[in-house]
């Protein structure tokens, strides 16, 4: 009820605060929603102090509640997170403040949202989504790398100035998108398809800068990480700063820490390039040099050998050597002609010896028939029979006288 006052009839100050008290009071237990901004949790005492905020409007109000009851959600619920408090509206009269006595407090908006990513996160992992084995590597030196980013936003030129630094030749093909709202998702995922089907992209970089879980989130999109996952082309996560850790950066091939950092990952150092080709070159060049230094001492040390200083000395020694088998093998062999000439020439003296001719040359002669048959006895040659007589000079016929 309105209050009859004027100012030669005010109302004390306490009068006032009782009655806005009473007001409060009579207002019951009601469900409020925001955002934790502030959060007090002294070591051993039994209340718990948070200050609850409207993230629409800047408009805070405090919180009060037993340990016991933000016990139950203190492993979910922290600065930032947003909540729905079942709480009873309290007039602190002497300060004249508003609280809230809180009897329940459910974790909503963000910290619902962060539970239901962890559900989604676990579940895209059993599918095998996240697998280091699907991981595809990057080109050494990407010839046209895709980029999808906010448009004229610090992500695309921390991209592009820190890539063409270290390789002025790469070249862009970007994709200006919504990176946060109802469209970023659906704008995104086009994106990715688009440059996944440019047979000319080597790697895709999906790049923005920080914000907050709300500004990122839609980089968990469920649609988002399977259409990365389906891309043949690799993708690169470079989302937010450090600690963001959206769902993007599990299925994508290479996480990068910012958009600064995908530039470097992605694109290799000219200067470090050109050290390192120095530096091998080098290298190849002392290998090669020591391989040459160690052939000269191998070839001085054959050269030095008395094999090599006198290269006919070995063909002198076997040569005499060779002569003299030579000169053994011709005695030899004589010796062998003499002793066989000599058993030859006593072997002919004895066939000579004891041949016909022989016997016949010392005056025998061989008597035999008209057919041939040697008359060995007088028996066998009759009277009056013609023989032919064989002497040493020739044959001549004789007969048989009685």
């Amino acid at each position: 009820m309105a209050l009859n006052t004027s100012a030669e009839t005010p109302v004390p100050v306490g009068e006032i605060s009782r009655l806005i008290g009473g007001w409060i009071d009579r207002l019951g237990a009601v469900w409020v929603e925001g955002q934790i901004t502030q959060l007090s949790r002294r070591p051993g005492a039994g209340v718990v102090f948070l200050t609850l905020r409207d993230p629409s409007y800047d408009i805070s109000i405090g919180v009060t509640c037993f340990r016991q009851v933000f016990d139950t959600v203190a492993d979910v619920v922290g600065e930032g997170a947003r909540v729905v408090v079942h709480a009873k509206p309290e007039w602190y009269a002497p300060r004249g403040q508003l609280s809230l006595r809180a009897v329940e407090i459910r974790p909503v908006g963000v910290g619902e949202l962060l539970a239901r990513l962890e559900m989604l996160k676990k579940a895209l992992a059993a599918e095998g989504l996240f697998a280091a084995g699907r991981k595809k590597p990057l080109p050494f030196l990407p010839q046209l790398i895709g980029l999808v980013c906010g448009r004229a936003s610090a992500a695309e030129r921390d991209v592009l100035e820190n890539a063409r630094h270290r390789w002025p030749a790469v070249r862009f093909e970007v994709r200006n998108v919504p990176v946060q709202g109802v469209h970023a998702v659906p704008q995104v995922v086009q994106a990715v398809k688009e440059l996944d089907a440019i047979e000319e992209v080597d790697v895709i970089i999906v790049a923005r800068g920080g914000g907050s879980v709300e500004d990122l989130l839609p980089f968990s999109d469920e649609q988002l990480v399977r259409t990365v996952a389906e891309c043949r082309t690799p993708v690169v996560s470079a989302i937010g700063h450090e600690p963001d850790n959206p769902l993007l950066d599990y299925v994508a091939d290479l996480r990068a820490s910012t958009p600064t950092d995908a530039a470097k990952k992605v694109v290799p150092d000219v200067g470090e390039e050109l050290e390192r080709v120095r530096m091998l070159r080098d290298r190849a060049r002392r290998c090669v040099d020591g391989l040459v230094a160690r052939e000269e001492r191998g070839l001085a040390h054959a050269l030095a050998r008395p094999a090599m200083e006198d290269p006919h000395r070995m063909v002198d020694e076997r040569a005499d050597h060779i002569a003299s088998l030579v000169d053994r093998s011709r005695r030899a062999v004589g010796h062998l002609l003499d002793r066989a000439d000599s058993e030859l020439t006593h072997t002919h003296a004895r066939v000579v010896a004891l041949s016909p001719a022989a016997t016949l040359k010392r005056g025998y002669a061989v008597l035999q028939k008209d057919d041939g048959q040697v008359v060995r006895d007088p028996a066998d040659a009759g009277p009056g029979e013609a023989l032919r007589a064989r002497v040493a000079e020739g044959e001549f016929t004789v007969r048989v006288d009685g």
